[in-house]
């Protein structure tokens, strides 16, 4: 019983570290999204949003673990279809360690990657 406790609370302060983390980069950093769950098109609408409304000439997606995908595709289609004067300026990959989920004893490790659109 005392395990399953510290189990679900061990799993309850990192989903709070997560959205603690996710809300203090939100408010820090201008002209970045955070690609998540979403189809590719919200985050392409994002892109545009940015570059129009604040007149930014750079905008900065970033993703971890199978959102990379999501990502790559928004940054796709808004560079071929909706705006043909952005190029990418930079791409970073790197790892992030995670806390372990609920019944697990390790951390894990995930993949993330900064696709940086500039406009020409």
């Amino acid at each position: 019983m005392v395990a399953m406790f510290k189990c679900k609370l061990t799993y309850y302060i990192a989903t709070l570290k997560r959205e603690e983390w996710k809300m203090s980069k939100r408010s820090r950093e201008p002209n970045v999204i955070y690609v998540g769950r979403k189809p590719p098109m919200n985050y392409v609408l994002g892109i545009i949003t940015s570059f129009t409304g604040s007149n930014a000439t750079e905008v900065t997606l970033k993703a971890r673990g199978q959102a990379i995908n999501t990502a790559v595709d928004a940054a796709e289609i808004a560079r071929n279809r909706f705006m043909k004067d952005l190029n990418i300026d930079k791409i970073t990959i790197g790892t992030e360690e995670m806390p372990p989920r609920e019944g697990e004893n390790r951390a894990r490790m995930i993949s993330t990657m900064e696709i940086t659109l500039k406009r020409k």
